[in-house]
């Protein structure tokens, strides 16, 4: 099972330099190792092709899926329902709205806003679902509801806003609700990477509260978790975690699904391990749909987001699938 983690990352690897190499011009596997060995010595077309376009982008890629697998994880585990992920939770209709409306209602506010409106609309959302759901405690049903319910509020203002706005800018924001990385730089990368590194610490860190907390209330007070408070705080990083990829990348959807079910197969349901591979596989999922979004039919680009739905529709199917026996 510890053989896992070594071949995730050598596939990883391999996808990784294929991201670097792939795309409207190809550059071959010996050019490509010269020019990462020296970059002073490549040419000014591959240096810039290698280094200002293609690597952030794979990077970019790589923590976003990384993120959003993590978000999923705790979202399942939280709410105790295989079919969770973070947007379940409203993060995604929150950080949906609060970009529409900066894009379509403010056109003339500063693009470098458009990553902390949608931050703060995740965070918003999350808060409320939070507050709403109260009942002197949480539980796992209420949250689902509340959140289901809010976010379909919310994804019908974001529906009004497309309706009657400027051509201009509803396509703008169609752009960034499709998800993608294609807009990826040096900072982005490194402001993600910095933001990530303590929530994701975190997760891990709580991977024991995470395996009380799957097997109920009841069970996880009994040996002693404060449930309620464990409940905040994992939802807390979810948000932090899933707010943070929504804000860089837009809304790349069925990650969170995907790759913790996916991890859960190869190393069993303990979080300890759980989720550094849940993270590995949802790096891989995001740059491979961003490498088959630029591929497949180049010189256009598909969005990851959409990629990822194409494939997230039918695994969606084959839970439901294979859950159609269990009782509700």
């Amino acid at each position: 099972m510890m053989r896992i983690v070594p071949i995730l990352l050598v596939a990883l690897a391999g996808l990784f330099l294929a991201s670097l190499a792939l795309g409207d011009i190809v550059i071959p596997a010996r050019e490509l190792v010269l020019t990462l060995a020296s970059p002073a010595a490549a040419s000014p077309d591959t240096h810039m092709i290698l280094f200002e376009l293609r690597l952030p982008r794979a990077l970019l890629a790589l923590l976003v899926g990384m993120a959003l697998a993590v978000a999923g994880t705790i979202a399942q585990a939280v709410m105790r329902n295989p079919l969770a992920e973070p947007g379940i939770l409203g993060i995604n209709a929150g950080a949906a709205l609060a970009a529409t409306l900066l894009i379509v209602a403010l056109p003339g506010a500063p693009a470098a806003l458009l990553p902390w409106a949608s931050f703060a609309g995740a965070g918003a959302m999350a808060s409320a679902i939070y507050a709403l759901s109260w009942r002197g405690g949480t539980s796992s049903l209420r949250i689902i509801l509340v959140g289901i319910g809010l976010s379909s509020l919310t994804g019908a203002a974001t529906t009004l806003l497309t309706a009657f706005g400027e051509i201009r800018d509803v396509q703008q924001a169609m752009i960034w609700l499709a998800g993608s990385v294609y807009d990826a730089d040096g900072s982005k990368v490194r402001l993600l990477a910095l933001w990530l590194s303590g929530p994701l610490a975190l997760a891990w860190l709580g991977a024991r509260e995470l395996d009380l907390i799957r097997f109920g209330d009841g069970a996880a007070r009994s040996l002693g978790q404060h449930v309620n408070l464990t409940r905040a705080l994992m939802i807390l990083l979810c948000t932090l975690i899933s707010g943070a990829a929504v804000a860089a990348a837009g809304l790349i959807s069925f990650v969170g699904l995907i790759a913790p079910h996916l991890a859960r197969r190869l190393v069993g349901p303990a979080h300890a391990l759980l989720i550094p591979v849940a993270a590995l596989t949802g790096g891989a999922l995001v740059m491979a749909a961003d490498l088959l979004g630029r591929t497949l039919i180049a010189p256009a680009q598909l969005p990851a987001g959409l990629v990822t739905s194409l494939i997230g529709a039918p695994f969606l199917g084959y839970l439901l699938w294979g859950r159609r026996h269990v009782p509700a």
